[in-house]
């Protein structure tokens, strides 16, 4: 009897080779605007960008691939914003009704559910969702560069194509040089684009949820009610701080008009959870409000979504596992429902090594370059939490620097989900237990 592969090694080899076949096809002549094979380091940093759904780039992704060589990253960050096993059931679906439990076990790694018996139904969801959603932000990014920007109709359609389905999907890739910098004064382009960011970042185990409970909050699950609370204070919080920070910063939002200033503080907000857009000079913030998104980029977005990061449903978790610890309770509670303590472990987990990996991350790069060190902080952590925005040294970095920037973009896109997995697949129970005992905290 053949022995089945690891979900979670299964979705890390996906990805991998996801990112070989999409390196191949960049360093092919016709993927580059100048003809020309383009540099591996250049392919692979390309190909791991797009299909680990950050966004980082070290060529300008307008000028220097060709239509060809963009299509193909659109392409790549498809197949990673929308999940390789997610796809796999869909194919599953359409031969047979019934997906096999390998192919349901290796979905359930990526869109991290619990129950076997919604894979194919929150399959099906995802696919309507990206569609739908992907459809309705292309024709009407078409219809506003058109109208509204006088492009023509060929460079409005590829351009709305290309941002409808990098917005969706959480990439951050944009054919402008200058990403949406040029949009920011435009809420009918930066509006649409943040709800689909919202959308396809919040996790489709939530969209699952509100599918089918949308008006009965009461009944939605644990999950839903903290992802979708995390966001909101996320969102808001972030919002409130870049708005503070940046409202007399020249160079970025303080000349604009006020609404123009709430627009971008609200996009800032949104986009630096994972997206990697940017429609103001990222380089031109603050310290502080680079601070501000080393905590948002850190975080990410939902659990089973586009999105990167240790996830808002990890750091709710932990801070209610605080305000219990805080008010001596024994249990951890939240919507009338108590934490499991496995999940309070995988959390702390999760957050512990992301931080570790952070750091180590962070020393590496300093020691290999000379670049200030808050700049260092803001890559390391953009790269590790798939958003992609940079202060501008991407592509002045070595190339040991490049790769470490790749390594950190797969292992934030992909160990996060395997670590989770790893640990929820491979918790068990001991026949006994060690006597217990309390060492001094603080």
């Amino acid at each position: 009897m053949k022995t089945l592969i690891h979900p979670a090694r299964a979705v890390a080899l996906g990805f991998l080779l996801a990112i070989v076949v999409g390196t191949l096809l960049l360093m092919l002549p016709a993927a580059r605007s100048e003809g020309l094979a383009a540099p591996f380091i250049v392919a692979l940093f390309t190909s791991v960008s797009a299909v680990c759904v950050t966004g980082m780039a070290v060529v300008d992704t307008g000028t220097y691939w060709s239509g060809a060589g963009q299509a193909i990253i659109m392409f790549l960050f498809q197949l990673g914003g929308f999940g390789l096993m997610t796809a796999a059931t869909l194919l599953g679906l359409m031969v047979n009704r019934s997906p096999r439990l390998r192919t349901r076990m290796i979905t359930q790694t990526e869109t991290r559910l619990l129950g076997l018996g919604d894979i194919s139904s929150v399959a099906k969801i995802v696919f309507k969702v990206a569609v739908l959603c992907q459809l309705i932000l292309f024709v009407v990014l078409t219809l506003r560069l058109h109208l509204g920007h006088g492009l023509g109709w060929s460079d409005a359609v590829w351009s709305g194509l290309f941002h409808a389905a990098s917005a969706f999907n959480n990439a951050g890739f944009s054919t402008h040089a200058d990403s949406l910098v040029r949009y920011a004064g435009d809420a009918l382009v930066l509006a649409p684009i943040m709800v689909a960011i919202v959308i396809g970042g919040i996790g489709f185990p939530v969209l699952h949820d509100l599918r089918y409970r949308w008006r009965d909050p009461r009944h939605w699950s644990l999950h839903t009610k903290l992802t979708l609370t995390g966001s909101l204070i996320l969102l808001l919080g972030g919002f409130l701080a870049i708005v503070v920070l940046e409202w007399n910063n020249a160079r970025t939002i303080g000349q604009f008009s006020l609404f123009d200033k709430l627009l971008n503080g609200m996009f800032m907000s949104v986009a630096s959870r994972t997206a990697g857009f940017n429609a103001v000079d990222i380089g031109a913030l603050t310290p502080e409000t680079w601070a501000v998104h080393y905590f948002l980029m850190f975080i990410g977005g939902g659990s089973g979504g586009t999105a990167g990061g240790v996830k808002v449903g990890t750091i709710a978790i932990l801070a209610l596992l605080v305000i219990a610890e805080a008010k001596g309770h024994t249990d951890t509670e939240a919507f009338g429902r108590r934490v499991g303590a496995s999940a309070q472990r995988q959390a702390i987990t999760v957050l512990v090594l992301g931080s570790i990996i952070v750091a180590v991350g962070t020393v590496i790069l300093l020691r290999i370059t000379h670049l200030p060190t808050d700049q260092i902080i803001f890559e390391v952590i953009a790269a590790f939490g798939s958003t992609g925005l940079s202060t501008g040294i991407t592509a002045d970095l070595p190339p040991s620097g490049q790769l470490l920037l790749a390594l950190l973009m797969f292992i934030g896109r992909v160990g996060t989900i395997t670590l989770a997995t790893s640990l929820v697949l491979g918790e068990r129970r001991m026949p006994y237990r060690y006597p217990e005992e309390h060492p001094i905290v603080g």
